[in-house]
């Protein structure tokens, strides 16, 4: 889940990543296309809300941060990522069990809902599943309520 309305149904995204540490000691990565490792993910719109959109990252490449970085990158932070979002603002009009779930949301709106690699010896393909967590069952439906509550929002 993140942040804003997308333009499009589907991305892709190849800006370069490199790892930088803070003079706090906190770890950050950020675009870099210079000096940083080359990186892809592909994205595509699922669903939109109002200021917010459910999409599906596939990445091409296995960075650090990947994923949230680019989200970032184009101005669509991850709902509850403090590290390169902040913290979500409910939008005006926001129905109160949406305003409520946005102001307690403790962690990163991101999931992986299916993961496949290759194992590293046979080659074989190997995928773990799991299903979406509760919190975020809960913020979909909520946001869900609210574009069905405040139709006249642009989205």
């Amino acid at each position: 889940l993140v942040e804003g309305q997308w333009d499009s149904k589907t991305k892709n995204v190849t800006e370069g990543l490199r790892k930088n540490t803070l003079k706090s000691g906190e770890r950050v990565v950020r675009v870099d296309n210079t000096e940083g490792k080359p990186s892809h993910t592909r994205f595509k719109v699922l669903e939109r809300f109002n200021d917010c959109s459910l999409v599906q990252a596939s990445p091409v490449t296995g960075r650090t941060h990947q994923i949230r970085v680019h989200m970032a990158y184009l101005n669509h932070p991850l709902i509850g990522d403090q590290s390169y979002g902040g913290r979500p603002r409910p939008p005006k009009g926001a129905t109160p069990e949406l305003f409520e779930l946005l102001r307690s949301f403790r962690r990163q709106a991101l999931h992986a809902v299916k993961l496949s690699i290759a194992h590293p010896i046979t080659g074989e393909m190997m995928t773990w599943q799991a299903p979406i967590p509760d919190d975020m069952v809960a913020m979909t439906h909520a946001l869900r309520e609210d574009t069905k509550a405040n139709p006249d929002i642009d989205r």
